[in-house]
């Protein structure tokens, strides 16, 4: 075999390999998910394609979609490998690369609607908003196709995870499940929120209209911001305040949902 010069993919390769002589039972679907394919970019096509085929767009055909947008956006292979990366070194549980990458819904509809992104850009938008539509369904994650997300990022557990049109969320960004990046009604334009980097969203947590959540800040749990937050700031509440800023300069990178600032000014 040639030597393998893309490094994600060489550390997935030889994990799952081992995964396979480990478990016979897994075997099986661990060589025609990975180890048949010769790049990332062709293992996940076959993945998400089984994942999200359906009768009306069976598996081959999604897959050849899938594979376009892959090939054609260095952008999203770049994101790919940064979202990867950020599971391995953000979830205790992943232990490894590939578990995310076989397991985690969350890495599944981040790479999903980026390749809905692509489509939605090209002006195939009916494309786009049914590959939303089967992500919703499958993942239980909703992100319109439209949304601009940037890379290493991170959705823990996912469930329940809604992020609107006009959203924009930076690199580096770290959320949890029931995360809401939403509108405030019925009105039209620039409505949703723009989340800045290395932004921590704990679980529940609810943003609000076309307002700024500044770089490097911290969203309590079950909070619900409907103003700016200045970066370096921890917020709680409903409706969230400013409580100080969390203790880590990148609070999304090691995810630290403690409080410990709460009560400074």
């Amino acid at each position: 075999m040639p030597t393998i010069k893309d490094d994600t993919w060489r550390k997935l390769r030889d994990e799952v390999q081992a995964l396979a002589g480990q478990e016979p039972l897994l075997a099986s679907y661990l060589h025609a998910t990975v180890l048949t394919h010769a790049t990332l970019e062709d293992a996940l096509s076959y993945l998400l394609a089984g994942k999200l085929a359906s009768p009306d767009l069976p598996a081959m055909s999604l897959r050849e979609a899938i594979a376009q947008a892959l090939q054609a956006a260095a952008t999203i292979r770049d994101a790919i490998r940064a979202d990867l990366a950020a599971a391995v070194d953000r979830d205790p549980a992943a232990q490894g690369s590939a578990n995310p990458f076989l397991n985690h819904k969350g890495f599944h509809a981040l790479q999903a609607h980026r390749v809905a992104h692509w489509y939605w850009n090209e002006g195939r938008r009916a494309l786009a908003l049914y590959l939303q539509s089967r992500i919703s369904e499958v993942f239980s994650v909703d992100i319109h196709p439209a949304a601009v997300l940037g890379k290493g990022l991170f959705i823990d557990h996912a469930t329940g995870v809604v992020i609107g049109e006009t959203a924009v969320v930076g690199n580096n960004v770290s959320m949890l499940q029931g995360v809401t990046l939403g509108g405030t009604g019925k009105e039209s334009g620039d409505r949703h929120p723009k989340i800045g980097d290395c932004v921590l969203l704990s679980a529940g947590a609810t943003v609000l209209g076309n307002i700024r959540i500044g770089a490097c800040s911290k969203v309590g749990a079950g909070s619900v911001v409907l103003q700016d937050v200045p970066p370096h700031s921890t917020v709680v509440g409903v409706p969230a305040r400013v409580v100080g800023r969390p203790a880590s300069e990148q609070p999304a990178l090691c995810m630290d949902h403690h409080l410990e600032s709460a009560g400074r000014s």
